[in-house]
């Protein structure tokens, strides 16, 4: 097989035996999850060395962290943490931080993630409905709240971009968000959540991200995918890979691993594995660019492209 290098877009370090995060204290209840029960990571750490023992014959060059919902009262330690865990190994190259982006600390916030020059943009999850029949226009909280809108708005003053993940029945409020705000790009995070996988979820599917493709500062991290109850499968896959490429193309597609989160769906060889598979067919400058160059030019890595 051919060489690639990867560079893991999209994966966790975290440490609850030390630090803050809520949802990993195994003293704390458990939060609904769309894997199901995800008791397995509760109150262990992830570090390099962890990541490392996984990757197997992958030649991961860099990765990109991003933020594990630590504790919302400090949003800046893991940022910090983090930058003190790349000045020890060397990892991460990048890190996309915790903000929420309605609260009235806001612009103190971005404020002090910026200034740490490991973080190159944020990720705030906006309230989201249960199903597309349930969504509700403007919801405090959402992407049309507001106040929501209004922290939003602050970004590109910072320099930062914004990660975003919620189901794809949202994916029109955040065309009306990117919209308004051109100059910020907008990274779609797990392939937009295709969990329904019936004929017509595939379809809401598709044509939202048909939609939000349209505005060109929108790039598309293909992950997540798992499926709760089932071990990561190609053939429940390939054809969501090959659409969101179609659709958003190989200029505007990452591949990463949600590491150590879907590793209770498949191995990060199974999945990476997975997604070379689903793509061996294309030119190799646009393999190299889905699993290399593209996250050099989002999180402005300083590395040389591959391709």
């Amino acid at each position: 097989m051919r060489d690639l290098p990867v560079i893991d877009a999209h994966h966790h370090f975290w440490d609850p035996v030390r630090n803050d995060y809520p949802w990993l204290d195994p003293r704390r209840p458990m939060i609904p999850f769309r894997y199901g029960d995800y008791g397995a990571m509760r109150g262990r750490p992830f570090l390099p060395e962890d990541y490392d023992a996984l990757t197997g014959h992958h030649r991961v060059v860099a990765s990109v962290t991003m933020e594990g919902e630590w504790n919302p009262a400090d949003p800046t330690g893991e940022s910090r943490w983090m930058a003190g865990l790349a000045a020890r190994t060397g990892r991460p190259a990048a890190h996309v931080a915790q903000a929420w982006l309605d609260r009235a600390d806001v612009e103190a916030v971005l404020a002090a993630q910026a200034a740490l020059p490991l973080v190159k943009g944020v990720r705030h999850k906006p309230r989201a409905a249960p199903s597309p029949a349930q969504v509700e226009r403007g919801a405090p909280g959402s992407m049309g709240d507001p106040r929501w809108r209004a922290g939003y708005a602050r970004l590109a003053a910072h320099g930062l971009h914004f990660e975003l993940q919620t189901p794809w029945w949202h994916l029109d409020e955040a065309l009306d968000l990117v919209a308004a705000h051109p100059e910020t790009p907008l990274v779609l995070n797990h392939t937009g959540l295709p969990s329904d996988r019936s004929e017509e979820g595939l379809a809401g599917w598709r044509a939202a991200m048909r939609r939000l493709a349209t505005a060109p500062q929108v790039w598309v991290k293909i992950s997540g995918l798992g499926l709760p109850g089932r071990p990561w499968r190609l053939e429940d896959n390939r054809a969501i890979i090959r659409e969101t490429i179609e659709i958003f193309g190989a200029g505007r597609c990452l591949f990463a691993s949600n590491f150590p989160v879907d590793g209770l769906c498949g191995s990060f060889e199974t999945i990476f594995d997975g997604f070379r598979a689903a793509v061996e067919d294309l030119p190799w400058a646009e393999q190299l660019a889905l699993f290399h160059d593209n996250a050099i030019r989002l999180y402005r890595l300083g590395l040389p492209a591959a391709g």
